[in-house]
């Protein structure tokens, strides 16, 4: 298996009209679901580039490089696309919480069960 260039990586991105992608952070060691962000084109080419995961903010529209102003750092391991490329994994090693609520997932909140017969218990 070949390694694409960021160029052929990027151009095989679908990225919605906004110019965005859904990306979850995931820890690479252990699995679990950190966060999910957004990513345009910049943010993706900057975290290939860099190592570090960057994101794009919708609410200040603009870049942000996750643990730069809390230092809660995320070393991307690897970047993968999905089956139709327009959602990314980023394998990360998590400094710190990942959520700006200082738990370690953004997904460490309320659960819903669900039984067999797909109702919510």
């Amino acid at each position: 298996m070949t390694v694409p260039s960021i160029d052929d990586f990027l151009a095989e991105l679908d990225f919605d009209d906004a110019g965005l992608i859904p990306a979850i952070a995931q820890q690479w060691d252990t699995g679990q679901v950190l966060m999910m962000a957004w990513m345009n084109s910049d943010s993706v080419r900057m975290t290939l580039e860099s190592g570090r995961a960057t994101y794009w903010s919708r609410s200040r529209g603009e870049l942000w490089r996750k643990g730069d102003t809390s230092g809660h750092v995320q070393s991307v391991r690897s970047v993968s696309r999905d089956c139709d490329s327009d959602a990314l994994l980023l394998q990360v090693d998590q400094i710190g919480p990942a959520c700006h609520t200082g738990r370690r997932s953004c997904f460490d909140t309320q659960t819903v069960q669900v039984d067999l017969q797909g109702e919510a218990q």
